[in-house]
């Protein structure tokens, strides 16, 4: 892309776009009839099936990583095994339905309603008069009172991990009669149908004893369609039966058991029938889609994939003749290759066979990544480089990336406080606004950044990102290797985010001098992430090889920051080179003629006649007919060219370029080449401007590394360094994202159905405490405003629903403004699933259904359902 120089208009206009932005948006969605929630991007996937069509008994094993620590939804270890239990065995007086909104739970509650507002705001709850305990006491207002005190703070013997709305209730009282419940709130509260969902007995909440540690382990009473049976540490199993009590639909399994299996070995365990339903990764996924299409060519027809598939015939019969040659040694390595090949091939076989008893269920899940930007220090403590960071995003690009190949809707997320359905979303981000690289540039120029200047040499100590961190290359390593712009795979993203096998780089990069070195758009872990199912992204898959080969072969220690890496191609501050011009053209060699016609043009002869015979000496080869040819045909045409070849592909060139197409291809005669923006990096008090970009290393998160590498791409245009560290899965979030040793980082929070409750700790103004540190809460970007919490206060004790809605808009507008964070897409839910299984798989926003689930009759044909 071209590196326009940015004037003063284009920083005023910018600056006040994002100062009337903030205000406009809210304004604009309110004058609309439109509901703005609209629908979820993807429905959930889950086989749906009436009831008469499942049969009753049976036991489903159900993947999840881990046995809970504790059965105490509340504590500050609950994880999502935790969850699963408390949703099958214990009352919640709201669940969420398919658009991720609360929804009454008629099993537990006949009603529940605001019957006063002043000078108090009480609420009333009528409950399901068949509701009981599993020891047949009957559900009532002594376990709303116990689980109020518990968690309202006042007691800090209760080791609670939250009390947000149970702190705001003054009391709990019995109604009229035993079936009915009235809370009284000290302050309104709006998210009251948060409250209560799951309701523990009072056995449970009744001491801090029992609290802390009686509901760890076990749970004596219940009231769920299920109830709890045995938690076995040495099987990794916590096993739920039949609740004999329950007064709702019964439920169509037998037990329903959770099983630890991590994510690395889910595979095996389905393959093996150790489990029925888990989630998996893309890989995962696309073995089983594989094996559900080699399904109908039998057991004996060969697998054209897997272990030893890749082998030609010719590297078969090289193998043989190796194994059964006269070197002994060689025979001998080869014959245990050979046989360690054919095992690993014989697994991988019998794997795939089993696994055509499963199918993938995919939907969106009520999560959402963002990109988070450390705002407590360093250059992105300025608002203006946050938002120039902002600016720089293509999120619909980075949304592709993941969802595509997976054949999901690849839409990037518009909030921060909801996901599209639910009853507080609106595509805020017009705030903010979006991918511009001139106001990004405008943006970094007003804050003091600017190409060209001096600066420091940098040590070789760097501020660490945090212990166990490995840095590796990054988008424009290669590129600046080599000579290549890093920005040339502008125009063929698109393509290949569809599987069409071209490479975004190479090819296209620098002069046929340097075509064989290309631009590097991920590493090699990076790459795999962005890949699944049968669209796979061919150019993320060979740019990482060329990244990887170039980190391991440049002797350092392994840190690189973007665009500091001192190779020839390099345009080092200070140095009295000419600006390079930036070309995406899709040829090598058509680059190159286009590049000497456009010298030629500009007058340039000098520069076009140096680099005609650099190439000439590369050619000595040239037959003398050829090259008497050659020079005829130079002399027709005229200086500036290399002949009528040349001539005719510098034709199809300007054809291809026009002026307004592919930037820093055929400007105008007159137009000056770029400025050093493109050549030198942003610098300021003789510092560049270079951010620390913490991604984690694990086998699971191969889709975050291939987002974190296009970002860096995206950020290079606009003259932003990145220096990538890769750490431990175990030690991301701990010692890095909550300890803010980052300027970028990629996580995810879930988008709850509650936000002015849920996502004030995640968004609230940080405050100095007592010691003299910061007091972050949730919110690790250490942005926040106080317009924001006055939002957020605001809307948790308004009691309209839609005025409160509104405020929470209004709030996300405001965060979209401030850059700490910038939500990218909703995170993929993929699921692997007997296809005999019913009522289960990928549920998206959607709380599960435990008395619904089971497998069907047998000669019942499961109905298709898809995500749209």
């Amino acid at each position: 892309m071209s590196h326009d120089g940015v004037g003063p208009r284009a920083v005023m206009r910018s600056v006040a776009f994002l100062t009337a932005g903030v205000l406009a948006v809210p304004a604009l969605a309110g004058c609309s009839e439109k509901d703005p929630a609209g629908k979820p991007t993807a429905g959930q996937e889950i086989a749906p099936a009436e009831r008469g069509q499942i049969a009753d008994g049976g036991t489903l094993h159900w993947a999840v990583d881990a046995l809970p620590e504790t059965l105490n939804a509340f504590q500050a270890d609950a994880d999502g095994a935790t969850s699963k239990v408390a949703g099958a065995v214990l009352p919640s007086m709201y669940r969420l339905d398919a658009n991720g909104r609360p929804q009454r739970n008629p099993d537990y509650l006949e009603s529940a309603k605001i019957v006063d507002r002043e000078p108090r705001q009480v609420v009333l709850y009528k409950l399901n008069q068949q509701a009981v305990w599993s020891d047949g006491r009957e559900i009532g207002a002594a376990d709303f009172a116990a689980q109020w005190r518990a968690l309202s703070g006042k007691d800090t013997a209760y080791w609670t991990a939250r009390n947000a709305g149970y702190d705001r209730i003054e009391k709990i009282e019995r109604g009229a009669s035993d079936l009915e419940v009235r809370v009284t709130f000290s302050k309104p509260y709006a998210d009251w149908q948060s409250l209560f969902s799951p309701l523990y007995p009072k056995e449970v909440m009744g001491t801090p004893d029992a609290f802390n540690d009686g509901a760890r382990r076990k749970l004596k009473v219940t009231a769920g369609p299920f109830a709890l049976d045995t938690v076995d540490k040495d099987s990794g199993e916590v096993r739920l039966k039949r609740n004999p009590r329950w007064w709702g639909r019964p439920a169509k399994l037998s037990e329903l058991v959770l099983r630890a299996v991590p994510r690395d070995k889910r595979i095996a365990a389905l393959a093996e029938g150790k489990v029925d339903l888990a989630e998996i990764d893309s890989s995962e996924a696309h073995r089983i889609t594989l094996a559900a299409r080699d399904k109908g060519k039998g057991n004996a027809a060969p697998l054209a994939h897997g272990p030893g598939a890749a082998l030609t015939p010719g590297k078969s019969l090289r193998s043989w003749a190796i194994a059964h040659g006269s070197d002994e040694e060689a025979a001998d390595e080869e014959i245990l290759a050979r046989k360690k090949r054919g095992k690993a091939g014989a697994k991988y076989a019998d794997e795939q066979s089993s696994l055509r008893g499963f199918e993938v269920r995919k939907s969106l899940e009520p999560a959402f990544t963002q990109l988070a930007l450390n705002g407590e220090e360093g250059p992105l403590a300025d608002e203006r480089v946050r938002r120039a960071v902002a600016r720089a995003l293509d999120r619909e690009e980075l949304a592709r990336v993941v969802l595509r190949p997976l054949g999901l809707p690849a839409e990037p997320v518009g909030s921060h406080l909801a996901l599209s359905g639910q009853h507080a979303y609106a595509d805020n981000s017009g705030a903010l606004g979006g991918q511009d690289t001139k106001e990004a540039q405008a943006l970094l120029a007003d804050a003091g950044w600017v190409s060209g200047g001096p600066v420091k040499e940098e040590q070789k100590e760097k501020k660490a990102a945090g212990a166990g961190a490995s840095k590796e290359p990054t988008a424009s390593e290669a590129s600046e290797a080599s000579g290549t712009p890093a920005d040339s795979d502008s125009d063929t993203d698109s393509d290949t985010d569809e599987g069409s096998g071209s490479s975004e780089d190479s090819g296209s990069s620098g002069s046929s001098e340097d075509s064989g070195s290309s631009g590097s758009s991920s590493t090699s872990e990076g790459s795999e992430g962005s890949t699944s199912s049968d669209s796979a992204d061919s150019s993320d898959s060979s740019d990482s090889s060329s990244s990887s080969d170039s980190s391991e072969s440049s002797g350092d220690d392994g840190t690189y920051i973007v665009g500091e890496d001192g190779k020839p191609g390099d345009d080092k501050p200070g140095e009295n080179r000419a600006p390079a011009l930036l070309v995406p053209a899709p040829l090598a060699e058509l680059q190159r003629v286009a590049l000497l016609d456009q010298a030629y043009v500009l007058g340039v002869r000098g520069q076009a006649e140096k680099a005609k015979k650099q190439k000439a000496g590369k050619k000595q080869r040239i037959g003398k007919k050829q090259k008497a040819e050659t020079e005829k045909n130079q002399k027709m045409d005229g200086p500036g060219t290399s002949g009528k070849v040349e001539k005719n592909l510098a034709r199809e060139g300007q054809s291809q370029f026009q002026h307004g197409g592919a930037p820093g291809a055929y400007a105008p005669k007159g137009t000056a080449a770029p400025g050093r923006a493109a050549a030198g990096p942003l610098a300021k008090n003789g510092k560049p401007l270079s951010l620390r970009f913490v991604l984690p290393s694990g086998p699971g998160s191969q889709s975050l590394r291939a987002v974190g590498e296009r970002i860096a791409r995206m950020l290079e245009r606009i003259g932003i360094r990145t220096e990538i560290s890769k750490v431990a899965d175990e030690s991301y979030f701990k010692d890095h994202i909550a300890s803010g040793q980052y300027d970028l980082a990629l996580y995810s929070w879930p988008a709850s159905a509650f936000p002015a409750t849920d996502a004030r700790p995640i968004y609230s103004k940080p405050v100095p405490a007592s010691d003299g540190s910061l007091n972050v809460e949730q919110n690790y970007t250490r942005v926040g405003t106080d317009q924001v919490d006055q939002l957020f206060d605001q809307a948790i004790a308004e009691l309209d629903p839609g005025e409160s809605r509104s405020l929470v808009r209004k709030a996300d507008a405001r965060i979209w403004a401030a850059a700490g964070s910038i939500p990218l897409y909703q995170r993929p839910q993929l699921t692997a699933a007997r296809t005999n299984l019913a009522n289960a798989g990928a549920f998206g926003f959607q709380t599960p259904l435990y008395e619904d689930m089971g497998f069907l009759k047998k000669g019942t044909k499961p109905q298709t359902s898809s995500a749209p």
